[in-house]
């Protein structure tokens, strides 16, 4: 499933938040349509092993599973609105033990109130309970409303558990924390507008990151109060490109530092083409969408010259959408947060890319230049010491390379077998600890619902 424009990509809302891909992106999921009802079902799970080299006692071997399933539900609401209530679940408070899986050179957040040193923390099991609204001013202009108690603000590029360019991927960014961790976020309301290809979009939510109560929704010692804000700017000109941009004042997002807010900056660029297409067999009538004869009427479904077809064409075409046999996915972010109490800052620059070929065979690549703290120097586990100052140190490159293809086992259900290879160059401060190049693989079968 896929959309022709940014208003359409926005409608069917398939990722967290009110976060954008191009809307030629296909989205996976099972879908129904009950009384009126359009439901969905995305979902995606890794099941893996990885195993690390670095000349010291960072080295950790570890088997988890990193997860996330999200039920939605959508319908119409008045002549021109739409309501759409969605939630996410991951399992990862379960599946990763220790509070953390091994990842070099990642930090973020705290396990045992330590702070968390090559490792990434899991997800809540609560991700997103949100309720969003769209309103149709005229077929080139939405306005949209966003309510979460949890939820993803406007901050930032779709989140890396859910872009195209990194869904083979069993693990997070390295720059997850400059980049997108606000995917997790309490509190959040957020209005957006929409002209042709154009969004602006202003959030309020709670600054705070996730405790380590991952089960329920734990406040933090802030409580859960409105108290950050972010604004994005989403351009999209045409089906395969979309770019942000997104600023943010967040208050006191680190358990370990409360004092400490932040400013966070974010732009990227992602895009993605059709390369090669099949056609699908025609949609059971009972499993498609209803839709009203305005609804047609909004939808470009003429291609490039931008003329309608008829009622009757329309349905032929959307029953025939192809299925992608070659696609290409490719995602570049730049994210720095800047302590607001000292005025360090911290970079991280992403470039990854999905090629799908031959239908079912996925080969991918993410290269990162992330800015680390002098956190890595602590040894892992321990508490922070009394009077630490946490500080710049250096980049770190990753280069990542992977593979895995897909076998159907049910009706419904993709199982992917596959694996990934990372080196890193370690920066100079850092070499003593971790070794010039140390390297990492992991090992994985990855579920999805389709």
């Amino acid at each position: 499933m896929s959309a022709h424009t940014l208003i359409e990509a926005i409608q069917q809302h398939g990722s967290s938040g009110t976060s954008i891909e191009p809307a030629s992106t296909p989205v996976p999921m099972w879908m129904g349509s009950p009384d009126g009802w359009k439901l969905m079902l995305h979902g995606n799970a890794f099941v893996a092993n990885t195993q690390q080299q670095a000349d010291s006692p960072r080295n950790r071997d570890a088997f988890f599973s990193t997860n996330w399933f999200m039920p939605m539900a959508q319908h119409a609401l008045g002549s021109r609105g739409q309501i759409t209530l969605r939630a996410m679940f991951s399992l990862e408070p379960a599946t990763i033990s220790n509070r953390n899986y091994p990842e070099l050179f990642q930090q973020g957040e705290t396990a045992y109130g330590a702070p968390i040193v090559d490792g990434q923390h899991p997800h809540d099991f609560f991700m997103e309970v949100a309720a969003l609204y769209d309103l149709k001013l005229s077929p080139n202009a939405l306005l949209s409303f966003y309510a979460a108690p949890v939820g993803d603000p406007a901050i930032g590029p779709t989140a890396y558990p859910h872009r195209l360019s990194a869904s083979e991927d069993p693990i997070a960014a390295l720059g997850h924390h400059q980049m997108d961790s606000t995917h997790i976020a309490f509190s959040v309301l957020t209005g957006g507008f929409t002209y042709r290809w154009v969004r602006l979009e202003l959030s309020g939510f709670h600054g705070a990151e996730p405790t380590e109560a991952r089960w329920h929704f734990a406040p933090s010692p802030n409580g859960h109060a409105i108290d950050s804000v972010s604004t994005r700017l989403t351009v999209s000109p045409t089906p395969d490109w979309s770019g942000q941009y997104s600023i943010a004042h967040i208050v006191s997002p680190e358990a370990l530092y409360p004092g400490e807010d932040q400013q966070r900056q974010t732009a990227s660029v992602m895009y993605h083409h059709t390369f090669r297409s099949k056609p699908m067999p025609p949609m059971n009538p009972k499993q498609m969408p209803p839709m009203k004869m305005d609804d047609m009427d909004d939808m470009d479904m003429g291609g490039s010259s931008g003329q309608k077809p008829s009622s009757s064409n329309s349905m032929s075409t959307m029953q025939m959408t192809p299925e992608p046999t070659t696609d290409l996915s490719s995602t570049l972010i730049w994210g720095r947060t800047r302590s607001l109490s000292d005025n360090s800052k911290e970079n991280s620059y992403l470039a990854e890319a999905l090629l799908r070929f031959a239908s079912r065979n996925y080969v991918w690549t993410r290269m990162e230049n992330a800015g680390r703290s002098n956190e890595l120097e602590l040894t892992p586990g321990t508490p922070l010491p009394e009077g630490f100052v946490e500080s710049p140190i250096g980049h770190v490159a990753a280069y990542t390379f992977g593979y895995d293809h897909d076998f159907p086992i049910g009706p419904h259900l993709l199982m992917a077998p596959g694996s990934q290879f990372t080196v890193y160059r370690t920066p100079a401060a850092l070499r003593s600890i971790y070794g010039s190049t140390p390297t990492a693989e992991q090992f994985f079968i990855r579920f999805r619902v389709r």
